[in-house]
């Protein structure tokens, strides 16, 4: 690949107005700038890092000032997915993040934004980048990003790293309904296993496009990006596609614990029909012999009869008896 020189920004800007600058040499060292002060030059092979928040006034001055209103406008737009755009020789990338501490069924999510170029990235986002990347002990162990696409994909392990707890949670909530399936405790699993399977669908939504969004980066034609920034964005984008593989997975079993939820209502329901059955099968007999012996009719067999009513008493248990074994020998009951 044709080397690409750096460009050197600090003679015409300077970082007033931003929430934090950072200066990369490419080799795991980082400076951070003082706030107000301008931009340093930056070495061979380096790049400079710009973040700030995209609801402050002072910094959507600053990004129109360094990208134009349209390109600053990018950044600043909402969005409800992960996206890449590349345009000409730089690009776009938007995340999603899982707000911390966020329970399953609430997610909260927050955006990061990210413009990147040869020898610049500017990320928008409320979201404290350098300390979500803990790039502030990285100045003094030399683990800093070594390229924008390094960044990337650190960013996006950060990302992913938020979502592994919650998929865990997720997984042991569909283990619990699973249980309650085995000692026939469904009364209140349908509204529960509806509520997984809604939150799934959300994290789902939230995974997939990151994915995308990677891929899409690492195949983009851009001269600012290596053999090893491709691969380590490969990396990212194979590990977030596990994270929607497992949310697959949890949504095929929810699937599968909702068909048995159905089977197992079925189930109730037809025993609850069979005994309902069972009851008038019994007692239809019962009900033809009392009504014929009730008519007010001359003729009725032992009328005058003083032990007429035990006799015919003994006579329909005998014949409750007969029905009941007739039906346990065809296994109806």
């Amino acid at each position: 690949m044709v080397s690409i020189p750096t460009p050197d920004f600090s003679a015409r800007r300077s970082v007033s107005g931003v929430g934090a600058a950072l200066i990369l040499d490419g080799k795991g060292g980082i400076v951070a700038q003082e706030p107000g002060a301008p931009l340093a030059e930056t070495p061979p092979g380096g790049f400079a890092i710009v973040t700030g928040n995209a609801r402050t006034p002072d910094f959507k001055v600053w990004l129109r000032n360094e990208l134009g209103e349209f390109h600053a406008g990018l950044l600043s737009a909402p969005s409800s997915r992960a996206r890449c755009t590349v345009l000409d020789h730089q690009a776009l990338l938007m995340f999603r993040v899982v707000r911390p501490g966020a329970a399953p069924e609430d997610v909260g999510r927050q955006i990061i934004t990210l413009w990147l170029e040869a020898g610049r990235v500017v990320i928008a986002s409320e979201i404290n980048i350098v300390e979500l990347l803990g790039m502030g002990s990285a100045e003094t162990s030399r683990h800093a990003p070594v390229s924008p696409a390094d960044l990337v994909a650190r960013l996006s392990l950060k990302v992913t790293d938020r979502l592994e707890p919650l998929i865990e949670v997720l997984g042991d909530r569909l283990d619990e309904i699973e249980e309650t399936l085995i000692t026939h405790r469904t009364e209140h699993a349908q509204d529960r296993l509806e509520q997984l399977r809604r939150t799934l669908i959300n994290l789902r939504r939230l995974v997939w496009p990151q994915r995308d969004a990677l891929s899409a980066l690492e195949m983009a034609d851009l001269p600012f990006l290596s053999d090893r920034d491709r691969q380590r964005l490969r990396e990212a984008a194979m590990r977030t596609a596990r994270l929607g593989d497992e949310l697959q997975s949890l949504s095929e079993r929810a699937v599968l614990v909702h068909e048995e939820i159905i089977d197992e209502r079925s189930e109730q329901m037809n025993h609850t029909m069979l005994l309902l059955a069972a009851v008038t099968v019994v007692f239809s007999p019962l009900t033809l012999i009392t009504g014929l012996l009730g008519m007010n009719v001359a003729g009725i067999p032992f009328a005058d009869s003083a032990g007429a009513f035990w006799l015919v008493c003994a006579g329909l248990v005998a014949v409750v008896g007969g029905i009941i074994w007739w039906m346990r020998r065809r296994h109806l009951l």
